[in-house]
């Protein structure tokens, strides 16, 4: 019973203490939405380095062997038969080697294959940095509106709460995007 004067808040403290909860729970999900996000953003940006960096060796190995194809080609022929066969062996092998190199569908390592593996990988690290960022996003509205609904309780302030209620609706809503369509929009 209240005393004279006195308004017992007691039933909405409780309210705005289990809507603190439930803002923490969701804090707690877009906290490891977000870690989860940014270590798929990390381990695909290393795989799309990698996968540059093997398109880069393989061009400047293509490349080489390309250059000596062609000096091959361009030297004086050889006087003797036997010479001149083997050299338009090596050379035919440089060029088949080359070619090989460009495309190469059964290993998935020709410059295009390995081309679009990495811009696949760089794909997945984009979204899922898009994700981390609006998990992250989330978090921080998750945050202030735990601060806010407890400001409320010490206050006695109701709007306060409904301010806690409404950003954790937008975290709700950021944290969503986050696991749903992190590239809908962009802040």
């Amino acid at each position: 019973m209240a005393g004279h004067g006195h308004v017992d808040h007691s039933g909405e403290n409780k309210r705005v203490a289990l809507l603190i909860a439930v803002l923490a729970l969701l804090l707690a999900i877009a906290e490891t939405g977000a870690k989860s996000a940014q270590t798929e953003a990390l381990s695909r940006n290393v795989e799309a380095s990698n996968l540059w960096a093997f398109f880069q060796a393989r061009t400047i190995r293509q490349t080489t062997v390309r250059t000596a194809a062609e000096a091959a080609a361009l030297a004086p022929e050889a006087e003797d038969e036997a010479r001149r066969a083997a050299t338009s062996r090596q050379v035919a092998a440089w060029r088949a080697t080359a070619d090989r190199w460009e495309s190469e569908p059964s290993t998935g390592e020709g410059r295009r294959e390995l081309a679009e593996r990495a811009k696949a990988a760089e794909r997945v690290r984009d979204r899922s940095m898009a994700a981390y960022h609006m998990h992250e996003y989330g978090s921080a509205a998750f945050q202030v509106a735990i601060v806010v609904a407890s400001a409320s309780i010490v206050t006695g302030v109701p709007l306060l709460a409904l301010g806690g209620a409404v950003l954790g609706v937008v975290g709700a809503v950021l944290s969503g995007l986050g696991f749903f369509a992190p590239e809908l929009i962009h802040f």
